[in-house]
């Protein structure tokens, strides 16, 4: 007797390929790559007796990257690192569907030599900022100083500080919050403040400035977690202006998030020079603040 008898088709799969993710089962299924004797089903298809399941995996196809002539604003470079004044928008690697207008596009044309540690994908990418959050980021142009820099991050040498606008105010003007941290349990593109995790985020914050509704602040990550700062605003009960995934409903019309990595200070890989870049804020993100002061005089 089949002992998949009376449960669901994708969790069969599952079952049967604990290393494929459940929404690729679900691709996979829908594509026609698993079949019930040789007959597509739906992916709540019920396991019958003496049904022959039939799993195919396609062969991923790899991504090629390609340079591309887009403007970079090159903060600073020498033989081993560049810093990167990223832009609002600009995703930083490619991924399946997003192959172009990269910063690893960008990187490509404009850096002769990348550090090669994360593969062609990520050449040179030491640490990510998210899509619609701007700043500062380190570029590695070879493999010593990219395990030099990656290592000054996990180790907390490197200080990484953030500030943007959000809805509210938190009661102390300085503070840090640490809490468990993890994918979210039922939206998997989103990540969570989540006891059951053993993984933990740290975050530390200073109020710059309250004005009325809003809040100016200064975030200083203490770990590195995918939307942390992000995250950790929503927790709080001060979403970051601009947030579509994490904040409010709100009549502004921003493209992203008002979280901008202003200030960045690590040691040398080479030189052992302690090392401090700091960018002014985007256009968009000068303009509100200036108007929230107007309002508030």
């Amino acid at each position: 007797m089949n002992k998949y008898v009376g449960i669901r088709l994708d969790k069969a799969v599952l079952d049967m390929h604990p290393e494929i993710s459940r929404s690729h089962i679900k691709t996979l299924i829908q594509n026609g790559d698993i079949l019930v004797n040789d007959t597509k089903q739906k992916a709540g298809y019920i396991i019958r007796n003496n049904d022959e399941i039939t799993v195919q995996i396609p062969k991923v196809k790899p991504l090629e990257v390609k340079a591309e002539n887009i403007f970079l604003d090159i903060v600073y470079e020498d033989n081993d690192l560049a810093i990167i004044n990223k832009p609002q928008g600009m995703v930083v690697h490619p991924a399946n569907g997003n192959e172009n207008g990269t910063l690893v596009n960008a990187l490509l044309y404009n850096i002769k030599d990348l550090s090669g540690i994360n593969g062609v994908i990520r050449p040179g990418i030491v640490h990510r900022l998210d899509k619609d959050t701007s700043g500062l980021l380190i570029i590695a142009k070879n493999d010593l100083a990219h395990k030099n820099l990656a290592k000054q991050i996990e180790t907390k040498q490197c200080k990484r500080i953030y500030h943007a606008i959000v809805h509210n105010a938190p009661k102390e003007d300085v503070g840090e919050i640490i809490t468990n941290y993890g994918r979210h349990p039922t939206d998997r593109k989103k990540m969570a403040v989540l006891e059951s995790s053993n993984r933990v985020a740290h975050t530390k914050y200073t109020v710059l400035e309250r004005l009325g509704q809003f809040t100016y602040m200064e975030f200083e990550l203490k770990t590195g977690r995918t939307h942390q700062i992000r995250v950790h605003c929503a927790y709080m009960g001060i979403p970051i202006v601009g947030d579509k995934t994490y904040g409010v409903k709100e009549k502004f019309k921003f493209e992203g998030q008002l979280l901008h990595a202003k200030k960045i200070e690590f040691t040398h890989p080479s030189t052992g020079e302690y090392m401090s870049f700091e960018v002014e804020l985007p256009d968009y993100f000068e303009k509100f603040l200036n108007l929230l002061r107007l309002k508030v005089q």
